[in-house]
């Protein structure tokens, strides 16, 4: 039985939905941007700073980077490595479906735990979002949101891990939930965990 599963996901293919439902499914605890506020609390910094800064790598470049890191940590290193610590500490305690967070490169070396990437085609996201977390916006305006989302979790990816967002060598198993409805991607995961 795997004792953690991990999701990413594509903004808008249901991976937050997909990860509740396994999580309850099997008895889970489930942990999505919940981690952020334990994050803050562990380093003493304002929340709406950590949320402000969630998934954004940072924007100096390497240069700039390297003489601001001899001075001081940047905010987003230590909200990331406080996240790290969080994850790891879920996992441990085991049990738990973790959506996000890079949290499938950080617990790589876990062997209890399966890793799920959520993807779907461009045009069934935005119908999605359009009926779901983005009700009342145009087709134009969510989609400019999906891009923005991904290419920021791409960024955020490929700058914390050195891996590529939604390379299928960085997990166990991807669904398409345009081809795959919600709940048998459920049932897949339930059972691949089982």
């Amino acid at each position: 039985m795997k004792k953690i599963i991990t999701i990413s996901r594509e903004f808008g293919a249901g991976g937050g939905e997909i990860g509740k439902k396994v999580a309850e499914a099997l008895g889970y605890e489930y942990y999505d941007k919940s981690i952020i506020i334990k994050a803050a609390s562990d380093i003493n910094v304002d929340v709406g700073k950590v949320i402000k800064n969630d998934e954004k790598a940072p924007l100096l470049n390497s240069f700039t980077q390297a003489l601001f890191d001899f001075y001081s940590t940047p905010l987003n290193e230590q909200i990331f490595e406080a996240q790290k610590a969080v994850i790891k500490r879920y996992a441990e305690h085991g049990k738990c479906v973790i959506v996000g967070r890079n949290a499938n490169q950080i617990l790589s070396q876990f062997d209890d735990s399966l890793h799920i990437f959520i993807r779907a085609d461009k045009y069934f996201r935005v119908q999605r979002l359009k009926n779901n977390l983005m009700k009342g916006e145009s087709e134009d305006k969510i989609l400019k949101e999906m891009e923005k989302v991904d290419k920021m979790r791409h960024k955020y990816c490929s700058y914390y891990t050195n891996s590529d967002f939604g390379d299928s060598r960085s997990y166990d198993l991807c669904l398409n939930t345009s081809k795959i409805d919600i709940d048998q991607c459920v049932k897949l995961i339930v059972e691949l965990a089982k």
